[in-house]
C-alpha cells in the first residue's frame, strides 16, 4: 500500500465517522462492512454515537501505524493528544479534498460518503443504488451467530438442534444464482418465492398460504444443492442445511424431539431457509419394518412440514431428492411445488463450459466438448475442468489445452465405471 493510498484510506475512515455522527437516519446498513467491524458494530445492528476514530484504532483495523502523522498535512484534520483521536476541523472542504485525491473508487462503494456526496455539486453519485450494492447486516456471520446465542440463551433445549443442522449465513454461501445455468422452470420458481416474501402481508390477509413447500427432483450433481445455497444469497436468507438419515441414524428416541426442535429453530430465525436433503428417506423409513422408533420419526417430520409455511411463519421448505420414485403419496403431496433438475442439454452443458472457464486462459471448442460430454452432469463438467487445470499446472502451464480436457473427461468416466461395479 502506498504513502496516497494509506491516506486515503485513514482519511475515509475519519470522514465515514463524522458524516455518520452528523446523520442519525444513517445506520449499521450505510456502514460498508470493514467499517462495521472498525466501529464495533459486529455484536449488534446498533452502533453506539458518536463513533471515534484513534491512531490506536487505525493500527488494529487497518494495520497503518501512527495515522495522524500520514495526515498531519492535511489542514482538515486534527489530532487530540488526550485520547488521540483524529477529527475533521471542516467537513466539506475536507469531503472536497477527499474527492481530488482520488476518493470517487470509495465513494462509489461507501454508503455514508455517498449519502454526503450526494448533495455536491461536483459529483454524480446515487446514495439508494451505493447502498442498494452494499451487503446488508442482516447477511452476515456476526448478525447470525448473535441470533443463535440468544436463542440457546432463551430455550437450551434448541442447542441439540444446533448439533443436526449445518446453518450458513447469506454472506458465507459462495454460490450466485447468476452462476448458475438454469432452466425457465427454475428461475421462474425462483421469482414466485421472491415475490411472495415481497407480498407476504398481502398473500396472509387473503389467506393464500400453500407457497413455499418446493420439492427438487433429479439426479445427483444437477445442481439442487448449489440452488438451494443460491437462493438463500439472493434473498437474504439464512439456510439451515440438514440430511435425513443423520438425523435419524443418530439417537434414535431422541429423534422425534430432535426434528421438532430443527422446525422450532428455523421459525425463530426467519426469515430462514430450511433445506432437507436426501428426502427420499422417508420413504424408506416408512417402509422398513424393524424401526418402529424410525416411522415415528418421520411421522413426526410429516407433521412438521404440514404446520410450516412460508406465508406464515417466513420459512422456505426445500426438500430434495435424488429418488423421486420412491417417495409415497402422503410425502409427495407435502409440496405445493416440484421442480424438475435434470442432466444437462446439450445447450446446457456449453453454457455450464463456458461458466466455469470465464477466467481461464484456454483453447476449447465448447460446441464439440458439448456434443462430447453428453450424460455428464453439472458436477461432472466441474470436475473435469479441475482436472484439467490440474494437468495443465503440472505440466508448469496455466492455460489449458485439448490433451488437459481429454485427460479430464477420462476421469469422470472412469469414476462411473468405477461406480457400477459389482463387487461381490
Amino acid at each position: 500500500m502506498t504513502g496516497d493510498s494509506e491516506n486515503l484510506r485513514i482519511m475515509e475512515i475519519v470522514l465515514t465517522a463524522e458524516i455518520f455522527n452528523q446523520n442519525p437516519a444513517l445506520d449499521i446498513n450505510d456502514l460498508p462492512p470493514p467499517c462495521r467491524e472498525i466501529f464495533g458494530a459486529t455484536g449488534g445492528a446498533e452502533v453506539k454515537r458518536p463513533v471515534y476514530v484513534s491512531d490506536g484504532l487505525i493500527k488494529r483495523s487497518i494495520s497503518i501505524a501512527d495515522a495522524h502523522q500520514k495526515l498531519k498535512e492535511n489542514p482538515f484534520i486534527t489530532y487530540e493528544e488526550f485520547g488521540q483521536r483524529l477529527k475533521i476541523t471542516a467537513l466539506e472542504p475536507a469531503a472536497q479534498w477527499f474527492l481530488k485525491q482520488g476518493g470517487k473508487p470509495c465513494i462509489e462503494k461507501n454508503p455514508v460518503l455517498a449519502f454526503f456526496y450526494a448533495n455536491l455539486d461536483s459529483t454524480s453519485v446515487d446514495y439508494q443504488k451505493v447502498r442498494a450494492a452494499n451487503p446488508p447486516y442482516e447477511d452476515t456471520k456476526a448478525h447470525l451467530d448473535t441470533r443463535l446465542s440468544r436463542l440457546i440463551g432463551e430455550d437450551e433445549k434448541l442447542r441439540g438442534a444446533l448439533d443436526l443442522v449445518i446453518i450458513n449465513a447469506p454472506e458465507e454461501v459462495e454460490q450466485h444464482i447468476g452462476d448458475l445455468i438454469c432452466t425457465a422452470e427454475q428461475l421462474a420458481t425462483i421469482e414466485k418465492i421472491q415475490q411472495s416474501l415481497v407480498h407476504r402481508d398481502f398473500l396472509r390477509r387473503h389467506r393464500i398460504y400453500e407457497i413455499g413447500k418446493l420439492l427438487f427432483v433429479g439426479p445427483p450433481g444437477t445442481g439442487k444443492t448449489s440452488m438451494a445455497l443460491a437462493m438463500s444469497r439472493s434473498m437474504h436468507m439464512p439456510i439451515l442445511e440438514v440430511r435425513l438419515s443423520m438425523i435419524t441414524s443418530q439417537y434414535l428416541g431422541e429423534t422425534s424431539k430432535n426434528i421438532d426442535r430443527i422446525f422450532e429453530l428455523a421459525k425463530k430465525l426467519s426469515p430462514a431457509i430450511l433445506f432437507i436433503d436426501e428426502f427420499d428417506f422417508v420413504a424408506k423409513s416408512r417402509t422398513a419394518d424393524d424401526h418402529g422408533a424410525m416411522k415415528r420419526a418421520v411421522n413426526s417430520l410429516l407433521k412438521n412440514i404440514d404446520k410450516i409455511n412460508l406465508i406464515r411463519n417466513g420459512v422456505l421448505l426445500i426438500g430434495a431428492t435424488n429418488h423421486p420414485q420412491l417417495l409415497d403419496e402422503a410425502a409427495w403431496r407435502r409440496f405445493d411445488e416440484v421442480i424438475e433438475f435434470a442432466l444437462p442439454d446439450e445447450k446446457m452443458r456449453k453454457e455450464i463450459l463456458k461458466t466455469v472457464t470465464s477466467t481461464l486462459r484456454c483453447s476449447i471448442d465448447y460446441e464439440a466438448l458439448a456434443k462430447q460430454t453428453e450424460g455428464f452432469s453439472g458436477a461432472d463438467l466441474r470436475m473435469m475442468i479441475k482436472e484439467a487445470i490440474l494437468s495443465a499446472l503440472m505440466d508448469t502451464r496455466q492455460n489449458i489445452e485439448p490433451a488437459d480436457i481429454k485427460k479430464g473427461i477420462t476421469m469422470v468416466q472412469n469414476r462411473e465405471k468405477i461406480r457400477h461395479q459389482n463387487w461381490i
